[in-house]
């Protein structure tokens, strides 16, 4: 799969399913961030969650957030996706050396036994919809995939659904990083059983999810659209809609000058005459003047 978000429907069954690879969008996030391995492969994950998030967007300047706030090392992330297909967003910690270096990482050590997922849809100057939800271990009424807690981020996004807007959806997110910091892969799915949905066909998929046979599907290296959708069980989906996704960011120097320019005009003279400002959200930095120059 390309750096894209694809949502299928089985007309059988009624169930519909979005599918995302956003790899290289979390790779290009993670390099501007600096991000090591292990904050790299919790940024690809929330990335792939709030790409799934992200197929629920119904207007043109529609932006979904995916926040967890949890006790862990990481302290969490903030991670947004808008309805043209742009992802951006940060971990709270960048670098991790307990955990850099030391293999594929685990839920309950880098994020914490709790944490608190929000997620916002909104519109520029307006919020159109917001929910919250703890997960953790253990959480009563939390979805459980067999006998074991559901992996945290896919644990948030299938509480949310559940608990929220009363939906029965199964989600998995799956990537991993490199040495380097550099996410290998980046992958999400979802599936919903709508109110007229066929429940039995519903209760198969969702033990495909339970059994982790969907998140190891994701994190093939040569996996295709049309074989996720045979490894849930419904082959004959059609593919209704395919959206491109790419890494981008709102922010620029023009935003970085007016950010300065509403403090006091006493406190910018104390600042030297030019300054670096960071954008927490993608990691790129702005060398702003801090006050206007005189025209001779």
């Amino acid at each position: 799969m390309n750096d894209e978000r694809i949502q299928a429907l089985d007309p059988a069954t009624k169930l519909s399913v979005v599918l995302c690879d956003c790899t290289a969008a979390a790779g290009a996030l993670a390099r501007a961030h600096l991000s090591g391995p292990t904050a790299s492969h919790y940024l690809a994950q929330a990335l792939a969650g709030v790409t799934l998030l992200g197929a629920e967007t119904s207007q043109d300047e529609e932006t979904v957030t995916l926040r967890l706030d949890c006790p862990g090392p990481l302290g969490g992330f903030l991670v947004e996706a808008t309805a043209v297909g742009t992802l951006r967003g940060y971990t709270k910690q960048k670098i991790l050396n307990d955990f850099d270096g030391l293999g594929a990482p685990k839920d309950a050590q880098v994020l914490g036994e709790s944490g608190t997922f929000e997620i916002i849809r909104s519109v520029p100057g307006m919020i159109l919809a917001s929910g919250a939800v703890a997960v953790g271990s253990p959480v009563v009424g939390a979805p459980r995939r067999g006998d074991r807690p559901a992996a945290f981020i896919a644990q948030g996004l299938d509480a949310f659904f559940a608990q929220s807007l009363q939906r029965r959806v199964r989600t998995a997110v799956a990537a991993a990083a490199g040495d380097d910091g550099v996410p290998v892969y980046a992958r999400g799915a979802l599936v919903e059983c709508p109110p007229d949905g066929d429940a039995a066909a519903f209760a198969a998929v969702a033990e495909t999810f339970a059994s982790g046979a969907v998140q190891k599907a994701l994190a093939t290296a040569t996996v295709s659209a049309r074989t996720l959708l045979k490894k849930l069980g419904l082959p004959q989906a059609e593919v209704r809609r395919t959206d491109p996704l790419s890494f981008a960011c709102r922010c620029s120097a023009e935003r970085a000058e007016a950010m300065l320019a509403a403090i006091p005009e006493a406190e910018r003279a104390a600042l030297p005459p030019q300054i670096d400002v960071t954008c927490h959200m993608c990691g790129r930095t702005w060398t702003v003047a801090t006050r206007r120059t005189e025209e001779g």
